[in-house]
């Protein structure tokens, strides 16, 4: 690993010394790829060839290795879609190599509006260890992060039990109180999916879930979605600031649009509308539903738009999403 320097040290390298050159020579590591390349992995109709286009097209886009992300749906939805993902791995080299996993982005999240974000409300629910094991069980051994809410695991539960058999526990699309999250941390969540997204457009100025995870970001990995549109760049510049080099990752969170530009897309049975500017709107515009962006144009936004040297985004976007799985 790189030695530590605060973000503001390493803002001050020169982006034509070594360094700065060929930020993706050992390839990007996304943890929240929900789809790609026309391919959505939540799809029911998902088949192995399906995955190898969607592989080859994020490996001519750098991505070395990913998880396949499972959005919230129906219990017995998301178990086949794991299913389907592990059976489409059989026999392709490629997938094989490059499907580091599979991520479970809910059912155990919150249902209120703005935390719920682009996933159905009607199918979150409370976190069991019964839940968790089937969906760990249909992942045939693949299941490395689940997103949860805290207040969804309110005694730890079942932060823990997954924990404990090597899964990465993530806090996500929820609003637990300071004391629920240092809580679920103790129980052994050690992650923040793409802290600043998955809240409402208007809430507490101060007490809100982005200072409460802020304020505890020492002990978490801490993702982002680097694309402009999530988060703006002078937003996303002061939360790498307070984060640090050290525990900051970013994640792509692409759908089925990314790598291919406007248009309209699915996600698990969603309409997608694409725009100009590759916003990924849901139908009516309300919210926001993935990215559209790539993992290589992400880095391309942290060198040109927040001018970070080439060691820190390989640091963001392959070492240290490759040092947070187990």
């Amino acid at each position: 690993m790189p030695t530590h320097h605060t973000l503001d040290d390493q803002l001050t390298t020169p982006m034509n010394s070594p360094a700065s050159q060929h930020a993706d020579d050992h390839g990007f590591v996304d943890l929240q790829v929900n789809g790609y390349a026309g391919v959505d992995f939540n799809g029911d109709q998902l088949a192995a060839d399906d995955l190898e286009t969607a592989c080859q097209a994020m490996r001519a886009d750098g991505v070395a290795r990913f998880l396949a992300t499972i959005i919230t749906d129906d219990l017995d939805v998301m178990a086949a879609r794991a299913r389907r993902i592990a059976n489409s791995m059989v026999g392709e080299r490629l997938a094989s190599s490059m499907v580091a996993g599979i991520h479970f982005e809910g059912p155990f999240i919150s249902h209120e509006p703005g935390y719920v974000g682009a996933h159905p409300a009607q199918a979150t629910r409370a976190a069991t260890v019964d839940a968790a094991a089937k969906l760990l069980d249909a992942g045939g051994g693949l299941v490395r992060l689940v997103t949860l809410a805290p207040e969804q695991d309110a005694d730890g539960r079942v932060t823990a039990w997954l924990a404990d058999r090597g899964v990465v526990v993530s806090a996500g699309h929820c609003n637990p109180t300071l004391e629920q999250l240092a809580r679920s941390i103790d129980a052994g969540l050690s992650m923040f999916t793409h802290l600043g997204n998955g809240c409402p457009l208007t809430m507490h100025r101060h007490d809100n879930i982005i200072q409460r995870a802020l304020s505890l970001a020492d002990k978490l990995w801490v993702c982002f979605i680097a694309d402009g549109v999530h988060i703006p760049f002078v937003a996303l510049q002061n939360y790498l600031r307070l984060v640090g080099p050290e525990r900051a990752i970013v994640v792509s969170d692409a759908i089925s649009a990314a790598g291919k530009g406007p248009g309209v897309y699915r996600l698990a049975g969603q309409e997608v509308v694409v725009d100009d500017q590759l916003a990924t709107w849901a139908a009516d515009r309300s919210h926001l539903v993935g990215s559209a962006c790539t993992l290589r144009q992400m880095a391309d936004n942290l060198r040109t738009k927040l001018a970070l040297p080439a060691d820190v985004i390989r640091r963001l976007t392959t070492e240290n999403p490759l040092a947070a799985l187990p």
